[in-house]
């Protein structure tokens, strides 16, 4: 299955239902240049992400962290971490998705000791899966195992899946560091949720920098170092590319580029087709025509 578009809520938590029939685990293969906005937005979903790329480079940003993931290599994304990802040198990238609720990764009877003190630590927002190490080529094959296993639904392979995703959890232990719990980072990761969550909900009005600082609790200049940081970006800019991304869905329906431009926030046509364009790669009139024209 393709996934083109990832429906997130204000808060940037993600509403995909990431489960098969009996299991809360979602497995799917995801092109990245063929979703909605040409890459994956930012987001954040409490399950647990393990990600095999099968084609060409990603690049994902998660919190503070830039990694880019080759072809044949994988990632795991732990629980509640804020991420987002593009392809890396035009490769075309497709990646093998698994997403698991933390507390279908072991009995629960395990979950105490094997599982909470894994997604509490703040040094543990993602991991680099190496396929020339031999514990991350058990936890990429299992990926791919998994994979499979949905696909075919053969009898009891609800069961087979447990057995896979003990393999893998097992193995993102053994790889062993020292786990930290650190508050500072914690109440950074929250300031900066809770900031980007302010924007969601207000991108339609006049937006000052002034609001989304107060909003995480910082002074201006703090709360640009925190865009910064995370998202490679300053407050406004972030501001105008989700005003920009609301308004892909909006183009592809009847709405004109006028009333578009007004309802995701720009108070000027003209300086929306001028921002699209540089976001896009194209106008918002020729983006609507594309779409329509795809089937979309």
């Amino acid at each position: 299955m393709q996934v083109k578009d990832i429906e997130i809520d204000q808060s940037l938590k993600e509403l995909t239902q990431h489960r098969t029939a009996v299991l809360p685990i979602a497995c799917y293969e995801t092109t990245i240049n063929q979703n909605i906005h040409g890459y994956i937005p930012l987001h954040w979903h409490d399950e647990l992400q393990f990600i095999f790329i099968v084609k060409g480079e990603a690049i994902f940003q998660i919190n503070e962290e830039s990694v880019a993931v080759r072809e044949g290599d994988g990632l795991f994304i732990n629980s509640g971490s804020l991420h987002m990802a593009e392809e890396g040198n035009q490769s075309g990238c497709v990646y093998i998705c698994v997403n698991v609720s933390p507390h279908s990764v072991l009995s629960q009877e395990l979950y105490t000791t094997y599982v909470s003190p894994y997604i509490q630590a703040t040094n543990l927002s993602c991991l680099y899966i190496d396929s020339n190490k031999s514990w991350g080529k058990l936890i990429l094959h299992a990926i791919v195992k998994i994979n499979q296993l949905i696909q075919q639904k053969l009898p009891y392979y609800e069961m087979d899946i447990t057995v896979q995703l003990t393999l893998i959890w097992k193995n993102i232990i053994l790889n062993g560091f020292p786990l930290e719990y650190d508050q500072t980072v914690m109440l950074k990761n929250q300031r900066m949720k809770q900031m980007i969550n302010w924007i969601h909900l207000h991108y339609t009005e006049n937006i000052k920098l002034d609001d989304i600082a107060k909003a995480g609790q910082l002074s201006r200049s703090e709360c640009c170092r925190y865009f910064k940081r995370n998202l490679k970006t300053t407050p406004m800019r972030y501001v105008i590319d989700y005003r920009i991304q609301k308004s892909l869905s909006l183009l592809q329906q009847e709405s004109n580029v006028t009333e578009v431009a007004f309802q995701v926030g720009f108070n000027s046509t003209s300086y929306f087709i001028d921002k699209f364009k540089n976001s896009m790669r194209m106008t918002p009139f020729a983006y609507k025509q594309y779409k329509i024209g795809d089937g979309y």
